[in-house]
């Protein structure tokens, strides 16, 4: 079978796992409607993209899926309550720390450098440090006495934006001139080595 076929099979059986779990879920009356299956997808994205963050050969790619991976856990965080927290990944990871991250792999790739990511040789010690955690979750998890679930409180969101964006407006603005001068450093140091020393 040719490889692009089988890539194609896989990513569809990927996609309906993620669409049919959930429904099947549901019609089992193991999930509510709304919420629970929201969950259940965001989740779902959440792993299958950290899979792709740590299996994927393209170290590009491998930060374009880290991206995706925070965004679902920003949808994770709405879900819960906390769009502050939602905000912050936002901004943060996605907004600061992936973009970044990509233009580090970006400005520091030679051209002489391997494109693709070499697999490591920790391939087995860290698959079975992987099973040995999600035994101890799971025994966790059953252990754990669940009781009901608590209602979502409010988050004064407003009182807070209007708290950083009036009396530590100063702070914000140092940070951003920081990382502006961090980045443009970085285009500088990377063009002086490409034409060589000046």
């Amino acid at each position: 079978m040719p490889r692009g076929l089988l890539t194609v099979i896989a990513s569809m059986f990927v996609v309906g796992t993620a669409v049919g779990l959930p429904v099947l879920l549901w019609l089992l009356g193991l999930i509510r409607f709304g919420d629970d299956i929201l969950f259940f997808v965001l989740a779902e994205i959440l792993l299958v993209s950290g899979l792709l963050v740590v299996t994927m050969r393209d170290i590009i790619r491998c930060g374009l899926a880290m991206i995706v991976c925070f965004g679902a856990l920003a949808g994770i965080y709405v879900l819960l309550g906390a769009p502050l927290v939602a905000g912050a990944q936002v901004l943060v990871y996605i907004g600061a720390i992936s973009v970044l991250v990509l233009f580090a792999i970006m400005l520091t790739q030679t051209k002489s450098a391997p494109a693709s990511l070499v697999f490591q040789t920790q391939a087995v010690g860290a698959a079975l440090a992987a099973i040995v955690l999600a035994i101890v979750v799971v025994i966790a998890v059953a252990a754990t006495a669940w009781e009901a679930a608590a209602q979502r409180v409010h988050t004064a969101t407003d009182e807070l934006a209007a708290l950083l964006f009036s009396d530590y407006v100063l702070p914000f603005e140092v940070v951003s001139v920081l990382l502006l001068a961090a980045v443009i450093g970085g285009v500088f140091l990377a063009r002086r080595e490409e034409g060589g020393p000046s």
